[in-house]
């Protein structure tokens, strides 16, 4: 174990040497969620899965998984934003419990890119490489680094609840429905103000405390998180756009609707 310590020390992933256990069993966890849906969805689902072929059935598994990985890490960042400690030290702050939110995070961003790669030819090469940039970011984390802001990155994931809602709900056939609706509006607002308002201002003031101790941070850091940050960043305006597309033609404007 002190072999391993010292590699992690070497890789300036110090804190791993606590965590990489949780790693591994949220990866584990997560893969049994994805086989328990398996099993239990086409009972409960009977009339949409008698329609599914090819990849839809794995598709909708891999959702669950999704919906269970956002609903345990957003209610974590709330309570990372909350803590004094990583407060008073925003870049490199650490807390065990906090990480090992992250911890969690890492597993299933690691069974992510394994499914991502499994099914290649259904999500294509953009979710192999969202998966590895995503699992980059959480476990640089360890060194440790922004522990504190990197609750921005979880909390983009509450806008994803209700993206797989609304997905969940076209498949249920459900498209159009006012509970949609509902949903999708739900949707427009936690995505406009969880990563666009609130993800753009706590960017900003997470590269302002980076910057402030700039000597001190590696360019590999610089170059994942800056590249990453960027990227998502244009991607949040670039989405929510299409969300807005997609909601229009979901639920067309009553003049629009009456003419047809």
């Amino acid at each position: 174990m002190d072999t391993f310590g010292s590699i992690l020390d070497q890789l300036s992933l110090s804190t791993l040497r606590y965590h990489w256990q949780t790693v591994l069993t949220s990866t584990v966890i997560f893969a049994i969620i994805y086989e328990i849906s398996r099993i239990f969805s086409p009972v409960l689902f009977p009339k949409t899965f008698q329609f599914f072929k090819g990849y839809n059935g794995p598709n909708w598994h891999v959702h669950v998984v999704s919906t269970i990985h956002c609903l345990v890490v957003v209610t974590g960042s709330f309570f990372i934003f909350a803590d004094n400690t990583l407060d008073q030290d925003r870049v490199n702050g650490y807390v065990r419990w906090a990480a090992d939110i992250y911890s969690i995070s890492c597993g299933y961003f690691l069974w992510d890119t394994i499914i991502a790669i499994y099914f290649y030819k259904y999500q294509g090469i953009s979710m192999v490489l969202h998966g590895i940039v995503s699992f980059s970011v959480f476990i640089f984390s360890f060194r440790p680094f922004i522990n504190y802001y990197g609750a921005i990155f979880l909390m983009y994931e509450l806008s994803t609840i209700f993206l797989n809602f609304h997905w969940f709900m076209d498949k249920l056939g459900w498209t159009g429905s006012i509970i949609q609706l509902v949903n999708g509006v739900i949707l427009l607002l936690t995505f406009f103000f969880a990563r666009i308002v609130f993800g753009t201002y706590m960017s900003y003031q997470m590269w302002s405390d980076i910057y402030a101790v700039k000597d001190d941070v590696p360019w590999r850091y610089w170059i994942v998180y800056g590249g990453g940050n960027f990227i998502t960043t244009c991607l949040n305006i670039w989405w929510f756009s299409q969300m807005i597309t997609m909601l229009r033609k979901r639920f067309p404007a009553k003049e629009t609707a009456k003419h047809k």
